[in-house]
């Protein structure tokens, strides 16, 4: 393990000065706008999504890359519906009680990927802890499906914590997804107020197990969303941590609130400061890091993955 050192000082939420970009309003800085979705791909990805009833994370956490993912014809699908049974302060993903199970989503998904032409799909989900595996089945049945129909498709999965039940989880490894992705999210300090239904330990563990489980061919994939009032000590703490759990991607991006009901943003981090957290992210070993502003967990997923593998080919 590579030890970082840094003189940083420490940040405290209530005493920072607002960044360059950013008024003393608190409106958002330069750097975070992007022009509103549109295109002919966006329009018919949003048409074929209704269509064949499922669901988008871009959509439903408003991900503010919405247009330039879809433009590319990349989309992150949600599956088991988009009511979680988790109440995440900074998420917004309606809480509630799901519907039931639809065994015929994967089907649907598949054919999704398929009239898209996707070279590399990502799948994630809200968080079903009223099911028995936690909802581990459909994304098996997601990755074969496409599969099936997509053999050089690459498939992602973006995957709850599952309580973190091992069973579930190889569950979904024995699928053999491209990448096994579960994010960290913010500091160990937050996780009460940010993920009261999560525990920072069991995430680590998760991504552990996932590279165990896989071998040593597999990909594991972790992220933060920086300004919801960790320090920056607590960030390098938390990618040292990743690190020992054998993370081979990280992602970091900047917390934006999607309402006022839903937890304040501390801060804003600029440019430079994700890009020298990338560079502190490559001295400890990841194999590839994507940090700026807009970055999301599946932003430029598609690149992702070649980055990392040619990495490790060069190793």
């Amino acid at each position: 393990m590579v030890q970082i050192t840094h003189t940083r000082d420490r940040r405290t939420v209530g005493t920072i000065p607002p960044l360059p970009g950013q008024d003393s309003a608190g409106r958002k800085p330069s750097w975070l706008k992007v022009r509103a979705p549109g295109g002919a791909n966006y329009a018919r990805i949003r048409k074929l999504m209704r269509e064949l009833d499922l669901h988008t994370v871009c959509e439903e956490a408003r991900c503010p890359n919405v247009g330039e993912c879809w433009e590319h014809k990349a989309a992150t699908f949600m599956i088991l519906g988009d009511v979680c049974t988790r109440n995440c302060t900074y998420c917004a993903v309606a809480h509630g009680t799901p519907g039931p199970y639809d065994p015929v989503e994967a089907t649907r998904l598949a054919e999704a990927v398929t009239q898209m032409g996707l070279a590399h799909v990502v799948i994630t989900s809200v968080d079903r802890d009223d099911l028995p595996n936690k909802g581990a089945e459909a994304f098996r049945d997601c990755i074969l499906e496409i599969r099936q129909r997509m053999p050089d498709t690459s498939v992602e999965v973006l995957i709850p914590d599952f309580q973190g039940s091992e069973r579930a989880l190889e569950i979904v490894m024995g699928a053999k997804p491209a990448i096994l992705n579960h994010n960290l999210e913010t500091a160990e300090r937050l996780y009460r107020l940010a993920r009261p239904g999560g525990r920072y330990r069991r995430a680590l563990t998760v991504l552990a197990n996932a590279r165990r489980m896989g071998g040593p061919k597999a990909l594991t994939k972790s992220g933060m969303i920086l300004g919801m009032g960790e320090e920056w000590d607590e960030v390098v703490r938390c990618m040292e941590d990743l690190r020992r759990s054998d993370v081979n991607i990280l992602t970091l991006g900047q917390y934006l609130r999607p309402s006022a009901s839903h937890l304040p943003i501390a801060r804003y981090y600029s440019p430079d400061e994700f890009s020298e957290l990338a560079e502190i992210g490559r001295c400890l070993g990841f194999d590839h890091v994507e940090a700026s502003p807009l970055t999301r967990s599946s932003y430029h997923a598609w690149e992702q993955v070649d980055k990392a593998n040619a990495v490790r080919n060069e190793a």
